[in-house]
């Protein structure tokens, strides 16, 4: 097809931007061949012009891909592959998909994000492991699989080759990629090899990576680890090779860069006691710390990346001594550093050093050499002059240069050593590895602004490893092409040979370079002119500045880069003077003369690429007879990288390579920020673009035939050909669609298009379909238009079928109307003469009516006149009489009233006079009792004074009497003319006092009136005021009575949610701890496998090493001791650990009295048993430890150690202070709440006793007696009322005491409770059971009670062997499957029921301790027969709770006859943990069987046939693995049929074994979670899967998984709960997702699905065609906005957990059946148990 058809309007291309590098645009106009430029117009409407450069094939514009190409995860599954394309790609992937890795080919890119992403854990490694490569999305991990398949498949040796610039993520891939090989290849070794590798990271990290400019943590050395495997695919040792240690950062560091981590480690740890004897300090104190001005990196704790190394070199078998040893010397090199150098002399050609320098004494001091001689050598050096040894002093800039010599030499040396001692840690111990996998770190290009000798050597070794990369592409290309058997030609690619014979061929850089370093007076000037004469002009790799003679310019691969030859020659050389080295030697440190003991050896040239004692650098010396013995280690640091460099590319050239390229998007270091210009650079120097270049130069698109056929159906002729067919029609097709052959060719399973031709058959496929879409419309429109005359003309019919009938039915209804009324005026008239006939009667009937009625009223009102008139008679004469009798009445009653009236007023007024006067005379002499005595006396003597008066009175009245008697004559004569008129006078008199006092007595009744009135209104006002604080109390009382009852209603509910809560705390805390107890017994069956491993290495190494262990040596033997002290077990246990890391070993109990816990992490032993111990009679174990673990129910095998116990029981007891803590605060608040109420009700007495003594303070006033009796009844009923209310309130309150003794009683059955779960879940036995230890040997049989039990079995003591091999040991599986389900259980149990009849405890114990020994043997044979773990499983779930049926105070049976007479609670828990081990490991079989099958039945199964028929995605292609891979032909893929019927498997050997539902529905809810994670992990890893027909597809398999479920009744142990996160994903792919409406249903919907998993899932949403749209950015942050404001305590994890185990109960098994009754037993022949006696 020709440019002017491509480039057509509206065609999508890319332009050029100094910016952004490259930048979308669109043709608005057509090409034309000729035209010299196009019109574009720009993403923000701007219109530009586009030169178009002439030639034969035009410049034109790179192409665009289609849309549905955006994010795809393989560049070259591009239809154009060019660089704006790569790099729009990887942009769209990195900022709108958060995707950093991505495929190019058989390259992962992998883009640093500058922030920790979720993307690392367990369950991701679980995710990837075991996976093709091609099938989920690019990963570190994907690559590091796709190496371990290929090494375990091919048994090929594999490379992981990690490249890119500093703080491209380079070292955090190489940790990731070895933290995988660890995962998936576990060591079985006691302390593993993959966690030594591991460990090796922090140390290398500490003293090989610093701060750069563009990196925190850049790696400042190159290393190949080779991580070496057994053939099973385990690690069993590593390699550790380096590079090119950047020694020159010790003694020199530019602005914002630091040393080497280690030394700012140490100065941040300085106030640690063993450190103080450093002499460190701060570290801008140090000279060799302080150039690069900040000596901190935000976020990085020093301190404890120490501490960490520390832990490291631990781990790592490097004593705390040695540890010590290379901290004395690290600090010595800083103190070397402020070592003072003094010029003096003439022009500075001397120094010297002061011997008092406290920095050279500390550096003396920790080196342990000589002070006074370093001093003296630090400023001079020994000459050779005619045989003769001179000393020659040095000035002060080469005494300088000499110092910094030695601390860059003493620190590699340090480092190689460190090397070294990795490696012999990591090395293999038993036997050497079958293959192994390289992870190679190295540095990447490097340009700065001025490049030295280290920029060259990293672009050197770059030069070679891409000349290694092109090799392997143009190799892998050629591969495909011959495996295919197409036609091929040689693809041109840009080959570096030149540039590297430039650098290290013959008289190429290096040469020129050495030969200068051997002349006595080289230089760098003389260098460069050499070089400029040699190549400048020759080479076109090799040119010269212009304003420079001292450097020099080199055209490499990704660039071009100019070198300073200053310094080449120096750094090449690395010299040291050796009288520093010789003190150095004669230190009484050993780690210091171990450093450089082998500096003047002449051993030979050091291996290349392996660490040496001197691996860069060479020893000046003056002595004339070690020239030729010394000659090896004078070589150059080049020739030494040269010879490390061959040596690594054989080794990556012996192995298959994986290619890891590293991209740094900014130098901000800002987190998903994507600078394309520094991204664009990175691509072409890592040799991204060359790889595209050499796919695009050949065959980059292939597509399978099925495929090519299945998406560009549409353009063939045939209908359903068969698989040759459709080869043929796509040979057909493909010549009719791409005329010209070259474009395309034909291989024997796929189609090879060359570039832009998949493209090309995108737009034929989209102008065939817009074709077929047109006439589609066509017809459509036809056939609607033809519908639509149809329609009308049967409306037309239709409409005149009911015109007609309507005329007629109008014709009918006139006539109906016509008849109708005929009948209606005959029926009218006959109505109205009815009507008048009536009306006639009627009025003749009323009036005869109202005439009768006249006559009876009228004499019925005569008779009721004359009645009432004698009635009226009757009721004067009694009114007249009554009257007359009541007013002479009331005339007696007034009399008697004036008269008694009269009395009670002359009453009243003389007791008030004498009121008035006692008042008085209270008043006059009130507080006057001193007054009364002088009164009394004075009175005395006035009576003597009166009688002595009278006396005399006496006389004079006689005198006076007779002359009165005299004078009396003579006045009664004159007297007698006046006595008329003062009678008159007396009696006017008279009457005036009398009217006055009876005015004065109407005044005193008034005022008594109006007194009495006010008292009445004031009585009134109190009765009132009394009646309204009675309806207030009244009011109260009911409010009081209203929240005594809400506060009770709410205590309640308070003390049920108590409850419930406490009662799921309980829950949740038993199923926690029983899920950490059976993780416990895992790991203790994982050790007891461990242990069986290393006994028989043990045995292995001593058949033929001929070593043999004496019983001193033994460490496997119990500990027959007595209990440790309280004192030391509390010192033991107070050793808590942050983290709680249980660790399990197997160690001696002589070398674990002699550890002390001095380690911050809690370490749980297991202690084993020997066999002979094993054997012993249990007599002998009669110890203080054998009780205990009697008492905790552990059968003594010896394989549980008292720390054990003691962790189970701390466990419980934190549990049980817990839950007392909750009880006792609960409490409290019971009690808080109860003195509230008890103020309440007396602040209410209080209240009540005020208002009655108000009450009766008012009555105390002089009442009146008609208001005394009403206020008396208002107080009385006050007084009833508050007497009912302090009724109330009591027995409110005793109701509260009720409820609160009620709660008490709660309390106290939860803690019963707890303490009968903690007997229950830890087998501790009672006080008063299982105390009384049996002798075997001593102990008398103690038989039965007298009651016969019918159908036991007898089995001898020598027959016991024999019964555990045939029933248990020597059982076949296929015997096991015709015997009846438990029939095992029932003859064990009925032959230890014998044993207890016969009063032989111990032999029964013994039975059973033999079964569960010999059930776990069983098991351990046949560990991968799931029938027959069910077996057993069924066998001991019954043997268990036979036991439990059958024990003294358990069992709810009457006769106490049948029950056992010992408590085998210790027995029970044995078999418990056997339950829970086998169980395990029923589970873990069932989880290997159906583990290859999930994710090819969920996923890649087409059950829903012809779903997916509307081609595959663009977006989908597969990219090809890095090697051949072998598939295996006539396998059947597994569909969700053949998942069915392993289900049904599996259950139906459930069902069969008699298996408690409940167990069965736990066993399938754990199979239905690992169903549920393993298909949603890979969904969310894998792009092709998230689509619409998936979504619908894997619907429809899970409706399925759930009919099964439900059928099988397996739903009620929440097995379809476990369904329910993928139910809610496949609804995610299948849902509308455009709207804001959309995003709230989404988030309201998937509730079973964490946000990083929607989000996920939103991202990967791929269309299968064009025809679907993609979910855009802003729906995705619209969802993830809604997503946020979910609680943060919900999960947030990417991946569900694999490797979840739910813990597993075991209910009461069912009543015996009668089959199952000892007397009914049926004992096939096929056990051979012939010797079994019934009893």
């Amino acid at each position: 097809m020709s440019a002017a058809d491509l480039y057509t309007k509206l065609t999508r291309v890319w332009v050029p931007d100094p910016e952004q590098v490259w930048v979308p645009a669109q043709l608005s106009h057509d090409y034309q061949d000729g035209d010299d430029c196009l019109h574009l117009q720009l993403s923000d409407g701007t219109e530009v012009q586009y030169a178009v450069a002439p030639g034969p094939p035009p410049g034109l514009p790179p192409l665009r891909n289609p849309d549905i190409l955006e994010g795809e995860n393989d560049l070259t599954a591009l239809s154009y592959l060019h660089e704006p394309a790569v790099l729009h790609n990887l942009r769209v992937r990195f900022l709108d998909y958060s995707s950093i890795y991505t495929y190019c080919g058989i390259i992962l890119v992998a883009i640093n994000p500058y922030e920790q992403l979720p993307i690392y854990g367990e369950d991701v490694i679980d995710a990837y492991s075991g996976q093709n490569m091609a099938d989920m999305d690019p990963h570190i991990f994907s690559v590091a699989e796709e190496a371990y398949r290929q090494m375990a498949r091919e048994e090929q040796n594999q490379s992981i080759i990690i490249s890119g610039e500093s703080g491209a993520g380079k070292t955090v891939s190489a940790k990731f990629t070895m933290r995988y090989f660890a995962a998936v290849g576990g060591s079985a070794r006691e302390t593993s090899v993959e966690e030594r590798v591991l460990e090796s990271n922090p140390i290398m990290e500490a003293i090989g990576n610093a701060k750069t400019t563009r990196n925190d943590n850049s790696s400042r050395f190159g290393k190949y680890i080779e991580i070496g495997f057994g053939r099973k695919g385990d690690i069993i040792g590593a390699n550790m090779r380096t590079y090119l240690l950047e020694k020159s950062r010790v003694v020199f560091q530019t602005t914002e860069e630091r040393n080497y981590h280690i030394f700012y480690q140490l100065c941040a740890s300085r106030h640690l006691p063993e450190l103080s004897a450093l002499g460190l300090r701060r570290a801008e104190e140090f000279q060799y710390m302080s150039q690069g001005g900040n000596a901190q990196i935000p976020g990085t704790d020093d301190a404890a990346d120490l501490e960490r190394t520390r832990n490291s070199f631990s781990v790592l078998g490097v004593r705390p001594g040695l540890q010590m040893e290379l901290f004395r010397i690290l600090a010595a090199i800083l103190h070397l550093g402020n070592v003072r150098i003094q010029s003096s002399g003439r022009d500075g050609e001397r120094c010297s050093v002061n011997a008092e320098d406290r920095s050279l004494h500390l550096f003396c001091q920790l080196l342990a050499v000589e002070r006074s001689q370093m001093a003296h050598w630090l400023c001079h050096r020994r000459l050779t002059v005619a045989g003769e040894l001179l000393v020659k002093p040095m000035g002060w800039q080469q005494a300088c240069e000499a110092r910094d010599a030695l601390s860059k030499h003493v620190y590699g040396q340090l480092f190689t050593w460190t090397v070294g001692r990795l490696n012999a840690a990591l090395r293999a111990q038993r036997r050497q590895p079958h293959s192994f996998i390289g992870v190679l770190d190295i540095y990447g290009f490097e340009t700065f602004e001025k490049n030295s000798f280290e920029q060259f050597c990293i672009n050197y070794a770059n030069e070679k490893l891409q000349q290694q990369f092109n090799r392997h592409v143009f190799q892998l290309e050629q591969e495909e092409y011959l495996r295919e058997e197409i036609p091929w030609t040689r693809i041109e690619f840009s080959d570096n040979q030149p540039c590297i014979e430039l650098i290290e061929g013959k008289l190429g850089v290096l040469d020129l370079l050495d030969e200068e370093c051997r002349m006595p007076r080289g230089s760098d000037e003389s260098w460069a002119q050499k070089l400029y004469e040699r190549h400048q002009n020759q080479n076109p790799h090799f040119s010269k500045p212009r304003l420079s003679n001292t450097a020099f310019i080199i055209l490499h691969f990704a660039d071009t880069v100019q070198y300073e030859c200053d310094g080449f020659l120096d750094k090449n050389r690395d010299t040291v003077f050796e009288e520093p080295i010789n003190i150095l030697k004669a230190s009484k440190s050993e780690l210091v003369a171990e450093l450089f003991q082998d500096d003047s050896g002449g051993d030979g040239p050091p291996l290349p690429g392996v660490t040496t004692a001197v691996p860069n650098g060479s020893l000046r010396s003056s002595r004339k007879g070690g020239s030729t013995a010394r000659r090896e280690h004078k070589q150059t640091v080049g020739f030494q990288f040269r010879q490390s460099l061959q040596l690594l590319m054989e080794t990556l050239n012996s192995t298959t390579p994986h290619y890891v390229r590293c991209i740094k998007p900014n130098d901000l270091k800002q987190p998903f920020l994507f600078d394309p210009k520094r991204a664009v650079q990175q691509l072409r120097a890592c040799g991204v673009l060359e790889t595209i270049r050499i796919s695009a130069a050949g065959y980059p698109s292939r597509w399978t035939y099925p495929e090519f056929f299945k998406r560009y159906r549409v353009m063939m002729q045939c209908r359903d050909p068969g698989l040759e067919d459709r080869q043929a029609a796509c040979r057909a097709t493909l010549g009719s669609l791409i005329p010209d052959p070259d474009k395309y060719r034909f291989g024997k399973t796929k189609i090879f298009f060359r570039a832009g031709q998949v493209a090309l058959l995108e737009k034929l496929r989209a102008s065939r379909l817009r074709a077929a879409c047109v006439e589609v419309q066509r017809r459509v429109r036809g056939w609607l238009e033809r519908r639509r005359y149809q329609h009308t003309r049967q409306a037309a019919l239709t409409l005149q079928n009911y015109t007609r009938g309507w005329l007629a039915r109008r014709l009918a209804h006139c006539l109906r109307y016509t008849r109708a009324a005929l009948v209606l005026q005959k029926s009218y008239r006959m109505v109205q003469v009815r009507r008048l006939y009536l009306l006639i009667r009627s009025a003749a009937v009323t009036i005869q009516a109202f005439a009768r009625g006249a006559l009876a009223r009228c004499l019925y009102r005569q008779l009721r006149a004359e009645r009432k008139a004698v009635l009226l008679q009757a009721r004067v004469r009694g009114w007249s009489a009554r009257r007359a009798f009541l007013r002479v009445r009331g005339a007696v009653l007034y009399l008697q009233c004036c008269y008694r009236r009269m009395r009670a007023r002359r009453e009243l007024k003389q007791r008030r006079m004498e009121a008035r006067s006692v008042e008085h005379y209270r008043q006059l002499n009130k507080g006057m009792e001193v007054k009364l005595m002088q009164l009394q006396r004075r009175a005395d003597e006035q009576s003597r004074e009166s009688s002595h008066l009278k006396e005399r009175l006496s006389q004079e009245q006689a005198a006076h009497c007779t002359e009165l008697a005299r004078l009396q004559g003579e006045l009664s004569r004159l007297a007698g003319s006046a006595q008329d008129e003062a009678r008159s006078t007396a009696l006017a008199q008279e009457l005036s006092a009398l009217r006055g006092e009876r005015e004065r007595e109407r005044e005193e009744r008034r005022s008594a009136e109006q007194r009495a009135a006010q008292e009445i209104t004031r009585l009134t006002q109190a009765v009132e005021s009394l009646q309204r604080e009675k309806a207030a109390l009244i009011q109260e009382r009911e409010k009081l009575n209203t929240s005594l009852q809400e506060h009770e209603r709410a205590r309640e509910e308070r003390l049920s949610q108590q409850v419930a809560l406490v009662s799921s705390g309980l829950r949740a805390e038993l199923e926690e701890e029983r899920g950490r107890y059976q993780g416990l017994l895992k790991e203790f069956s994982r050790l007891e496998q461990r242990y069986e491993n290393l006994k028989d290495e043990m045995t292995f190494s001593e058949r033929f090493l001929g070593h043999r262990r004496n019983a001193s040596s033994q460490s496997l033997i119990l500990d027959i001791s007595p209990p440790i002290p309280a004192s030391e077990r509390e010192a033991r246990t107070s050793v808590t650990s942050p983290e709680r890391e249980r660790r399990v070993t197997v160690t001696s109990p002589e070398l674990e009295r002699r550890v002390t816990m001095t380690s911050p992490e809690r370490v749980r032993r297991v202690t084993v048993t020997s066999p002979e111990l094993e054997r012993r009679p249990m007599s002998c174990l009669c110890s203080p430890q054998d009780s205990l673990l009697k008492a905790v129910g552990l059968f003594k095998d010896g394989r549980m150690r008292e720390e054990d116990l003691r962790h189970a029981y701390d466990a419980v007891r934190v549990a049980n202070k817990f839950l007392e803590s909750q009880l006792v605060s609960q409490r409290q608040k019971w009690d808080s709440e109860m003195e509230a109420l008890r103020l309440q009700v007396g602040a209410q007495r209080e209240e009540v006793d005020r208002q009655s003594q108000a009450l009766a303070h008012t009555l105390t006033l002089p009442p009146e007696t008609g208001l005394q009796l009403g206020l008396q009844e208002q107080l009385a009923r006050l007084a009833a009322d508050n007497l009912e209310l302090m009724e109330q309130v009591e027995s409110q309150e005793q109701e509260l005491m009720e409820q609160v003794e009620s709660q008490e009683q709660v309390s106290r059955r939860l803690r019963r409770e707890l303490h009968s779960l903690k007997q229950a879940g830890w087998g501790s036995a009672g006080p008063a059971r299982g105390t009384e230890v049996l002798s075997g040997g001593n102990a008398t049989p103690t038989p039965h009670k007298e009651a016969k039990l019918q159908g036991l079995l007898e089995c001898r003591r020598e027959d016991e062997a024999r019964l555990i091999k045939n029933l248990i040991t020597g059982l076949r599986p296929e015997v096991t499957r015709t015997l009846t389900p438990g029939l095992p259980a029932h003859i064990l149990f009925l032959c230890m029921r014998q044993a207890d009849w016969r009063g032989e405890e111990q032999r029964a114990r013994a039975l059973c301790t033999a079964t569960v020994t010999a059930i776990k043997g069983a098991l351990k044979k046949h560990s991968d027969d799931f029938e027959l773990a069910a077996f057993w499983l069924s066998n001991t779930c019954l043997l268990m709770h036979l036991l439990r049926q059958f024990s003294p105070g358990e069992s709810s049976q009457t006769d106490e006859q049948t029950l056992l007479t010992f408590d085998p609670s210790d027995l029970r828990k044995a078999l418990s943990d056997l339950s829970i081990q086998t169980y395990q490991q029923l589970i873990r079989i069932a989880e290997s069987r159906l583990q290859p099958m999930i994710v090819p039945a969920m996923l890649e199964s087409e059950t829903i046939p012809g779903l997916s028929s509307g081609g595959k995605s663009l977006g989908s292609h597969k990219r090809a693995a890095s090697g051949a891979r072998e598939k295996g032909e006539g396998v059947q893929p597994h569909t969700m049929d053949s998942l069915l019927r392993e289900l049904n498997s599996l259950h139906h050997t459930l069902s069969h074994q008699a298996l408690h539902p409940e167990v069965c529905r736990q066993a399938f809810r754990q199979i239905s979670h690992l169903l549920t994670a393993t298909t949603l992990n890979n969904l969310l890893l894998r792009k092709d899967m998230c689509s619409w027909s998936k979504g619908l597809q894997i619907r429809y398999n899970v409706s399925q998984l759930e009919d099964w479920l439900r059928g099988r009744s397996l739903q009620l142990g929440g097995a379809v709960d476990s369904l329910e996160p993928l139910i809610q994903a496949a609804q995610l792919l299948q849902v509308s997702k455009r709207s804001e409406s959309d995003a709230r249903a989404i988030e309201e919907t998937c509730t079973a699905l964490s946000p990083p998993q929607i989000v996920k899932i939103l991202s990967l949403y791929t269309p299968l065609n064009e025809f679907e749209e993609r979910v855009t950015l802003n729906f995705i942050r619209s969802v993830q906005a809604l997503l946020n404001e979910r609680p943060r305590g919900k999960a947030r994890q990417l991946l569900m957990d694999v490797r979840h185990v739910f813990p597993v109960t075991f209910p009461p098994s069912l009543s015996l059946s009668p089959s199952q009754q000892p007397e009914q037993l049926q004992i096939p022949d096929s056990l051979n148990l012939a010797f079994l006696r019934r009893v």
